[in-house]
């Protein structure tokens, strides 16, 4: 009986995990094969060298944090301001997607072709949230400064370690993301909901 193959997605995935929990010098063929239990020879049946590998991870994370988000955005709808906080959750508060991107954002800081690939990724991403910001701001620059905004702190809020005095670090985010959109605070709304007849 012939020996059942590991498929190509499983050594991407599994590199892909390798990464985020420790960077792309610990993306190793041997150390991929001994964490899917098999022989490093069906590696080769699917990738020239690590390389090819790592060219494949970068093509799996680019389209699922960008173009399956964008179209499960689209997909579920609602208002702007909705479809852009959801995108933030699906990609930064993602426990798949976040850890990967933050490993990519490090190993982009020391290889040029990594740090084109991001920037492609974060462009696009920047597209999106110009065009869900203009639908409620039409200034230009107040623009592009709310997305600059909104893109620094879905990700620099988890590098962040400061304390928020009496509040927790969720709530301030909302509050802030609130700011950024022109939305009522949560709990503005809510009392106002409730006293309305």
């Amino acid at each position: 009986m012939a020996a059942t193959r590991t498929p190509r997605d499983r050594w991407i995935e599994e590199g892909l995990l390798v990464l985020a929990e420790g960077g792309p010098d610990a993306v190793r063929v041997e150390v991929l094969a001994k964490r899917l239990g098999v022989t490093k020879g069906g590696f080769y049946g699917f990738f020239d060298d690590r390389d090819a590998l790592l060219r494949a991870m970068l093509d799996l994370w680019e389209r699922e944090s960008t173009d399956e988000v964008i179209s499960r955005v689209q997909r579920e709808g609602g208002d702007p301001r909705s479809q852009i906080q959801r995108a933030g959750v699906l990609t930064f508060s993602s426990d798949r997607l976040l850890p990967i991107d933050l490993a990519i954002r490090t190993w982009a800081r020391r290889d040029e072709a990594v740090a084109e690939r991001l920037h492609s990724v974060d462009n696009r991403r920047m597209a999106l949230l110009r065009q869900m910001i203009g639908t409620f701001c039409s200034d230009p620059d107040e623009i592009e400064a709310r997305a600059l905004l909104a893109f620094c702190m879905a990700i620099g809020v988890h590098f962040l370690t400061a304390d928020h005095e009496q509040r927790s670090r969720s709530e301030v985010a909302q509050r802030a993301v609130d700011l950024l959109f022109d939305r009522a605070p949560r709990s503005a709304t809510a009392e106002t909901a409730a006293r309305k007849p």
